[in-house]
């Protein structure tokens, strides 16, 4: 699959197209992608997601307050590993929430994919103040020339349920009901930066991981148990979220610790995937009785990765 920008797309292959945001990525999504991918094999089309970025909330309506289950980076990760054809960018913009709706057919599914096919939700709306919907649609595929396919009330429900449950999950720290419903381990990827030192200290060295993007959801504070594959090979290793009242922190961090690794990674991109959580965010009496605590969760990671991974 090739992940390119919509203004970048240049192909005269005819396209069966889905439209939507594709948030997580979850097994609600994978179903329709695949039911993109398998009618785009049958009658030998290109299969294409289009979807937009920024949120269009954070363009029309200003709100930071929306957290997002993947980067729009780690959405495009996710989405690379199907056998989908093209996954296109569109950057949401004022002036393209402007478009009416026979602009957006015309202009975008007609003249730049060359749309054969559309596969939409029911409850799918589109065009300036959004106010064309699947009728609509329907009504412009029979003059442009192209099918409407609908996915159903259940499938959307399905979808929404989903992404609704995995934010509830995740801020509530149920890592694993999270990852159910996702099909894959829940991700934070970052850049490797400078600490205070504090896990050197405490003979616990830690890796401090800066996300650039802040309308990524941030699990709720606590220790995790993690994975991650750095020069090339898989480590494993705890993670905690939190503010580190032990040691009278007051900014929020993400720190890993990784078990059998001792490289050099500052500077480095780095992907963490969550597998369980151990326990909340404690402020302890003394910086002994946290470290006596961190023996105890590296020796009770340690056996859950032993018995769920070796």
């Amino acid at each position: 699959m090739r992940n390119n920008s919509l203004e970048s797309y240049d192909s005269n292959k005819e396209t069966v197209v889905t439209i939507g945001t594709f948030d997580g990525v979850h097994i609600g999504h994978q179903k329709i992608i695949k039911r993109l991918i398998d009618t785009a094999k049958r009658d030998h089309l290109k299969s294409v997601i289009l979807t937009f970025f920024p949120h269009p909330r954070m363009v029309l309506q200003k709100d930071s307050s929306i957290k997002l289950i993947n980067t729009i980076d780690e959405r495009a990760s996710i989405i690379e590993t199907s056998d989908l054809d093209f996954l296109l960018i569109k950057r949401f913009t004022h002036a393209f929430s402007r478009l009416s709706a026979e602009d957006f057919v015309k202009q975008i599914l007609i003249d730049k994919l060359h749309a054969k096919k559309v596969i939409i939700g029911y409850d799918h709306r589109f065009g300036r103040n959004r106010n064309a919907n699947i009728d609509d649609l329907k009504v412009f595929g029979e003059a442009y020339g192209f099918e409407v396919e609908e996915i159903s009330v259940q499938d959307i429900n399905d979808v929404a349920v989903s992404s609704t449950k995995i934010r509830k999950a995740l801020h509530e720290g149920n890592i694993e009901k999270a990852n159910s419903y996702l099909g894959y381990s829940f991700m934070l990827t970052g850049t490797v930066v400078k600490g205070r030192g504090l896990g050197n200290q405490l003979g616990f060295p830690t890796a401090n991981i800066f996300i650039k993007e802040t309308y990524k959801l941030i699990p709720k504070h606590g220790a995790y148990i993690v994975s991650s594959i750095i020069e090339n090979n898989q480590v494993y290793g705890m993670m905690n979220i939190g503010i580190n009242p032990t040691v009278d922190g007051t900014n929020e961090s993400i720190e890993v610790h990784f078990f059998n690794f001792n490289g050099n990674i500052y500077n480095k991109n780095i992907q963490i995937n969550l597998l369980h959580r151990l326990r909340d965010e404690v402020k302890f009496d003394s910086v002994e009785a946290l470290k006596t605590q961190l023996l105890k969760d590296k020796e009770t990671s340690l056996q859950y990765v032993k018995s769920h991974f070796k």
